[in-house]
């Protein structure tokens, strides 16, 4: 299994040092990847995150890390479509050239803010029809020149687009949680990756992705998760820096999910698969449930304590990753 980090490159810790020092330190301790959200008007998840709407651009943020570290892949999660696929395709190629060949992983997802589409005049597009058009745009342009193409809401004639990314094309995962973000991902993807998931849930859609994959003669799709996180020497001291009412109110909503036995998610022993909170050795435990589920790259979300961004990265990495890969 490989791990990665979301970044600091949101809110009131979003600055220079935190951000390319901390994609520095992942990459020299061994974490795999270093990952960014993706947001034109960003709002603040109130369960997660305080009131500052700071927000560095991710494929700008990126880049700037491509340039300063050697091998540490790069990777968003998710991209959302408010942006022409054939400017996607342009910044994508030029990463990929300035960055070198196995080191971006585009994940994308329709986003949850109508008011971002509003605002550039796309409010009344399908956004999961864009996510599935910019999967087709960029395969073309990374792979052809001179390419024409019309899908009703993109249509050019005589494209080519240079650089093309090296290796010719770059992943393209599906990322959300729901019942047809998996059959997406099956139809036309790389890679899933949901959020914030629990176990249950994440369980039935490997299930039903190893089901279709199967009846479609494919290869099963590359399964990745963003938990929550938060490691301190104690489960006490970890579960101090969460918000679990505010976690447990968002699982309650969540429309797809499968429950606890219960019918509702209660505690933050329920939120399984949702968070990884506790001692070193508790989080080994964790993340063994995780590769278990079918797990192959886990991204530790801190958001709730990027004021310990480095102490995270350093504890995880000496203590946590080691355990893990020599149990």
């Amino acid at each position: 299994m490989k791990f990665g980090l979301l970044l600091p490159h949101f809110g009131e810790h979003a600055n220079k040092h935190n951000i390319i020092e901390g994609a520095k330190a992942a990459e020299q301790i061994g974490f795999d990847s270093v990952w960014v959200r993706d947001h034109l008007v960003f709002e603040p998840h109130g369960e997660m995150e305080k009131p500052n709407r700071e927000f560095y651009d991710a494929l700008t943020v990126l880049t700037a890390i491509g340039a300063v570290t050697e091998k540490i892949q790069l990777g968003t999660g998710s991209l959302i479509p408010f942006r022409h696929p054939l400017v996607t395709a342009l910044m994508a190629g030029t990463m990929s050239q300035l960055v070198g060949p196995d080191r971006i992983i585009l994940g994308w997802g329709a986003g949850t803010f109508d008011h971002e589409f509003e605002a550039i005049g796309w409010g009344d597009l399908d956004r999961v029809e864009l996510v599935r058009s910019n999967a087709k745009i960029l395969e073309k342009v990374f792979t052809e020149n001179e390419v024409d193409y019309d899908d009703g809401v993109f249509s050019f004639t005589d494209v080519s687009i240079e650089p093309k990314p090296l290796g010719g094309r770059l992943p393209f995962w599906y990322c959300g949680a729901t019942p047809r973000s998996a059959r997406l991902a099956v139809e036309f993807c790389d890679g899933w990756m949901p959020g914030r998931i629990s176990m249950g849930t994440l369980n039935k859609r490997v299930e039903t992705m190893r089901e279709l994959s199967a009846e479609q003669g494919k290869k099963m799709p590359t399964v990745a998760v963003i938990p929550p996180t938060s490691i301190e020497r104690t489960r006490e001291e970890a579960l101090k820096h969460v918000n679990i009412p505010g976690l447990l109110a968002w699982a309650n909503k969540a429309k797809f999910a499968v429950k606890p036995p219960s019918g509702r998610f209660e505690t933050a022993e329920d939120l399984e698969g949702q968070l990884i909170v506790g001692s070193p050795d508790e989080a080994v435990e964790e993340l063994k449930k995780f590769e278990a589920a079918g797990v192959e790259h886990l991204v530790f979300d801190f958001r709730f304590k990027f004021d310990k961004w480095f102490d995270q990265i350093e504890l995880l990495g000496s203590e946590v990753l080691p355990k893990f890969r020599s149990a």
